[in-house]
């Protein structure tokens, strides 16, 4: 079987990831399950000639992953009419391994992975900084490329996305649509920023805030009268706002602050909660930067937030604990798997006792 096959198999089976590694039967994943295809482990041999496969089909050279004994190699290329896929390329125990991320053609549509109207409706603010954040393999793309979707189809002007690697492709709609990978496009996230402030942007989206150098720009930028949208690996809006002012020193902390408190939107937080049948859905924290939101950033009081949020319903707001007791309700998940998840796990165990839960 050629490697464009076997990806178009792995797109039938609705894969998210495959895993190319030695040892074990060629394996993907699919509704946060494993399952193996066929019983013949993979040896070095093997996974050696199925990376060489995957950089060819990708038109890429293998040389300056060879010739670094000390790295991986991070990358995504599509098949036509196949779809998209994102490639981590390393070595473990002496052999070549990858795991392949699936990214179909088709855009992602809220629906279809949970996305409630309140975090959709980040689309709606003319400016400022929006983040969305949680751990690595939450769904923080997915939610942001729904987002991104709807402005192409709502808004018109120019979208700006920086991404590393880019995962889903935009066509232009009522909107332009540049899309810049890092590095093949650009060097870094801080010189994509600078670059893309010249460009007559109106949409920007930076795909992480990994230095004080790029959450400085961005900062700068998204008080330019511009909306731009970026990820943080933060869990919580408290510990992301912390996290942003804790990657400056300290005679630079009280201005970024300021700056925080007027520039941000929105932080929405989310991960991903297996269910009682077996799949996973996304829960998300939602918090909109009111006038109390940016007192607290001002001064200082990011620990009082919570009760911010959680008071904050009718403004679209919710805790994480909240969004893990609604889909108990729903009876979605589990109790004790809502537990595992939460952030204040006694004060959520005393919510669904008292609702029987």
């Amino acid at each position: 079987m050629g490697m464009d096959e076997l990806l178009q198999q792995m797109i039938d089976a609705k894969a998210s990831d495959i895993f190319i590694i030695a040892g074990l039967p060629l394996t993907y994943e699919a509704d946060g399950r494993q399952n193996r295809v066929g019983d013949e482990p993979l040896r070095p041999i093997d996974t050696d000639g199925l990376v060489r496969a995957i950089y060819a089909l990708a038109n890429r050279s293998m040389e300056p992953f060879e010739a670094s004994h000390n790295r991986d190699d991070d990358f995504s290329f599509a098949v036509p009419g196949v779809g998209r896929f994102r490639v981590n390329v390393f070595r473990q125990r002496g052999s070549l391994a990858a795991v392949i991320r699936v990214i179909p053609f088709t855009l992602p549509q809220p629906d279809d992975f949970n996305i409630p109207p309140e975090v959709m409706r980040c689309a709606d603010f003319q400016k400022g900084l929006v983040l969305v954040t949680g751990p690595a393999g939450a769904g923080k793309s997915t939610t942001l490329a729904c987002i991104i979707d709807k402005l192409n189809h709502e808004r018109s002007g120019h979208i700006i996305t920086m991404e590393d690697p880019i995962e889903y492709v935009h066509r232009h709609d009522r909107c332009i649509v540049t899309q810049r990978e890092i590095p093949t496009d650009v060097a870094t996230y801080a010189e994509a920023l600078r670059s893309a402030m010249r460009e007559a942007p109106d949409i920007m989206l930076l795909g992480e805030m990994r230095d004080q150098e790029t959450i400085g720009t961005a900062v700068t930028a998204a008080e330019m009268a511009q909306l731009l949208f970026s990820t943080l690996h933060t869990t919580g809006a408290a510990n992301t706002i912390d996290r942003i002012i804790d990657a400056f020193p300290a005679n630079q902390q009280r201005q970024i602050r300021i700056q925080l408190s007027m520039v941000l939107q929105a932080v929405v937080s989310q991960q991903l909660v297996p269910t009682v049948d077996g799949g996973l859905v996304p829960a998300f924290e939602i918090m909109v930067a009111n006038t109390a939101i940016r007192n607290l950033i001002r001064e200082e009081k990011t620990h009082q937030m919570d009760s911010v949020i959680a008071a904050g319903g009718a403004e679209g707001m919710r805790t994480m604990d909240q969004s893990l007791f609604d889909l108990v309700v729903a009876g979605r998940v589990a109790s004790e798997v809502a537990l595992q998840c939460s952030i204040h796990q006694e004060a959520l165990a005393k919510r669904l006792e008292a609702a029987g839960l």
